[in-house]
């Protein structure tokens, strides 16, 4: 895909960014490499191939998920500023 000054132009106003000549050109060049990857890509026959979530075949280690700690709710809401009812009591901030 060919990129013109113009479509620059009009990125760059959507994008709020202010370029210069030079800028334009520069971002010209760059932007028509990155669309000419992207047709190489798409070029690709990618029919029967599995999508994956990663490059080499690994699985994450799970833990069994216990209990840890002891259970110190109490002792928390005792020292807590304002507790009701187990819950700890904010100001309210949104009106």
């Amino acid at each position: 895909m060919s990129l013109t000054n113009q479509d620059v132009r009009k990125v760059a106003r959507l994008a709020r960014l202010a370029m210069g000549e030079s800028e334009i050109k520069l971002a010209r060049t760059q932007l028509s490499g990155i669309f000419t990857l992207i047709a190489e890509m798409q070029a690709v026959d990618t029919r029967g191939i599995a999508p994956m979530s990663h490059a080499q075949d690994v699985s994450q280690r799970l833990r069994e998920d216990t209990v840890t700690e002891a259970n110190q709710r109490e002792l928390f809401q005792a020292i807590a500023p304002q507790a009701e009812a187990g819950l700890y009591l904010v100001p309210q901030v949104i009106e």
